[in-house]
């Protein structure tokens, strides 16, 4: 997967990072996300134990597939929450009766918790999408790593009322072979994807639009953002690719685990 984005979103996002963790291995062992079915946020800003639930350990490999099968369609939206964007794609998915896979950078649930039990009690799935959102983090130490996803879990889970991360990203795809194990061993499935809309990049909503009817017959992982910039285009997107995918005969689901 390629990387992308430009440096001036992980430039602000490791600033504040930096500012909430340090560089050394984390060590708590955090569990998978509560099945959606119970996803219901809890009242309270501090995560139960972890130690109460014990980790159930998934596959290591980076997932794309449906759990809603061929037909199926992953819809992830990353680099949030964010104040102004997140609420206007969460009104969009309830409107079109769509649930959605958050990937969600640390210092950002952190900063607006409200927001990510909002994601969780709407019946969407969290992904946990580091701290920083280094997109570099392939070319860094181990220790560097593991601080990234585990402390990005801590922030998301107590955040989240307790609801923990069922998926994790890595920021521009930058995964490596003991990410991918880390985050398997603490619950969460590394996570792909197989039609990048560039929303990023600004391309207009058309050109989204486009690109994911062009496309989504790679694979049902499609790949949108909720931060990271001005994301109108985004949402204008996604009013319309929705219902399209539902009249191509499409249904919405979660990546497989």
């Amino acid at each position: 997967m390629a990387k992308h984005k430009g440096r001036a979103w992980h430039s602000r996002l490791l600033a504040a990072a930096l500012g909430v963790t340090a560089l050394a291995a984390a060590t708590s062992v955090w569990t998978a996300q509560a099945d959606t079915t119970a996803g219901q946020a809890r009242g309270g800003d501090s995560a139960p134990a972890a130690e109460e639930r014990p980790v159930k350990k998934v596959a290591a490999e980076i997932a794309h597939a449906s759990e809603s099968g061929p037909r199926g369609v992953n819809i992830t939206i990353d680099d949030g929450p964010h104040p102004v964007w997140t609420p206007q794609v969460l009104r969009l998915l309830k409107d079109e009766g769509v649930k959605a896979t958050f990937c969600m950078v640390g210092t950002q649930a952190k900063a607006y918790p409200d927001l990510v039990k909002k994601v969780v009690a709407d019946g969407h799935r969290l992904c946990n999408h580091t701290v920083s959102h280094d997109t570099t983090m392939d070319t860094k130490s181990e220790a560097y790593q593991s601080q990234q996803i585990l402390d990005a879990e801590r922030m998301i889970t107590k955040a989240s009322g307790g609801v923990r991360s069922q998926y994790y990203r890595a920021p521009g795809g930058a995964f490596t072979p003991y990410s991918r194990h880390l985050a398997a061993s603490h619950g969460m499935r590394p996570l792909g994807w197989n039609v990048d809309t560039k929303d990023f990049e600004h391309p207009g909503a058309d050109a989204m639009v486009a690109t994911v009817k062009r496309e989504i017959s790679n694979g049902p992982t499609v790949l949108f953002h909720d931060a990271g910039g001005e994301r109108s285009e985004t949402v204008a997107a996604l009013r319309e690719v929705l219902p399209w995918l539902k009249e191509q005969g499409y249904s919405f689901g979660f990546p497989v685990r």
